[in-house]
């Protein structure tokens, strides 16, 4: 799972990430002198990206990317559709941004990793990253097995069969409760790993268990071995659901991280169905007290239990609990 916390990768699908054109380049005038690219193709995952909010556009960096690739494409395992804002494109969708890439779908025989927005806070905000409709890009690929996406704003899943996909990953401040429901009605006989950045109502998430149900009943998810339901600010109400959550039995990894979770989360936890056949429970980025922490280190003595950057609560005039990625 790719678990950067929103940073650029600097790998995906496996495979070291190489940028094009690169954080240097100005015009398309400095293409032809200044781009070199790696001959072992299938040895990277292909990040296309503009580097300027006043250079090139991303539409006329990614054909330029296919002209100079030429029949390589074919090679290409993994690729990653980095920040594609510029004041030259400020009028396209992002449905405009990624419809080359649909169109040029028999180039890529080979692509089995796709992510979409690897943009970073120093260029966009997360929470203002639009994101589109995937469907026309899904269909256009069937055989990816690794997909991830970050933003949320615009963005729609299509809930149908997946029969390929191996690990998917949303990455938002928050994630639409309609895509949480869409996923969750989706089947995915052969998906290990699932991370949701489920994120705040205050950017556009707010899911509830009730959008997570068929998630957590596991029936579309027979494979599942690792799900990470971060950044979630309803962290507790999610923890009291797992509790006894068919999925959970056959979990080796179980992340709650980066959320709001406290105290009654985690008795929650404890109340309920054994947790020690897991891995590993990743809670880092949390409100639990000590001594509830103590209580949860004993119960799971054979389980690796990331308590790491524990948070203090914030009052004012009520008790504030926050999410570590949201605008």
């Amino acid at each position: 799972m790719i678990n950067s916390e929103c940073d650029k990768l600097d790998v995906f699908g496996g495979l070291p990430v190489f940028t094009v054109p690169g954080r240097g380049f100005r015009t398309m005038a400095d293409w032809p002198g200044r781009i070199e690219v790696p001959q072992d193709v299938d040895n990277w995952a292909w990040r296309i990206a503009c580097a300027r909010w006043d250079g090139p556009g991303f539409l006329d960096v990614f054909d330029a990317f296919l002209k100079t690739l030429g029949p390589a494409t074919v090679q290409i395992k993994a690729l990653v559709l980095g920040n594609w804002i510029t004041d030259k494109d400020a009028d396209k969708t992002t449905a405009d941004m990624f419809a080359p890439l649909v169109a040029a779908a028999d180039r890529f025989p080979n692509l089995r990793a796709l992510f979409l927005g690897d943009i970073e806070q120093s260029e966009q905000e997360i929470s203002w990253i639009h994101q589109s409709d995937l469907a026309p890009v899904l269909r256009a690929f069937p055989k990816l097995t690794h997909v991830g996406v970050r933003g949320s704003e615009n963005l729609s899943w299509e809930a149908r069969a997946y029969p390929e996909l191996r690990e998917l990953t949303f990455q938002s401040g928050g994630l639409p409760p309609e895509v949480v429901r869409a996923v969750a009605a989706s089947d995915f006989p052969e998906l290990t790993d699932l991370e949701l950045y489920l994120g705040t109502s205050e950017y556009n998430g707010g899911s509830d268990t009730d959008d997570l149900a068929a998630i957590l009943d596991g029936t579309r998810l027979p494979a599942l071995r690792y799900l990470g339901l971060r950044d979630d600010e309803n962290a507790a109400a999610t923890a009291a659901a797992l509790a006894h959550a068919p999925i959970v039995a056959r979990l080796e990894i179980l992340d709650l991280s980066l959320g709001a979770l406290d105290d009654e989360g985690v008795a929650a936890l404890l109340a309920g169905q054994p947790l020690t056949h897991l891995k590993k429970l990743d809670l880092h980025h949390h409100f639990i007290s000590e001594e509830m922490q103590g209580r949860l280190l004993a119960a799971l003595p054979g389980v690796e239990v990331d308590l790491s950057d524990p948070q203090l609560e914030e009052e004012d005039d009520e008790v504030y609990r926050y999410v570590a990625v949201s605008e």
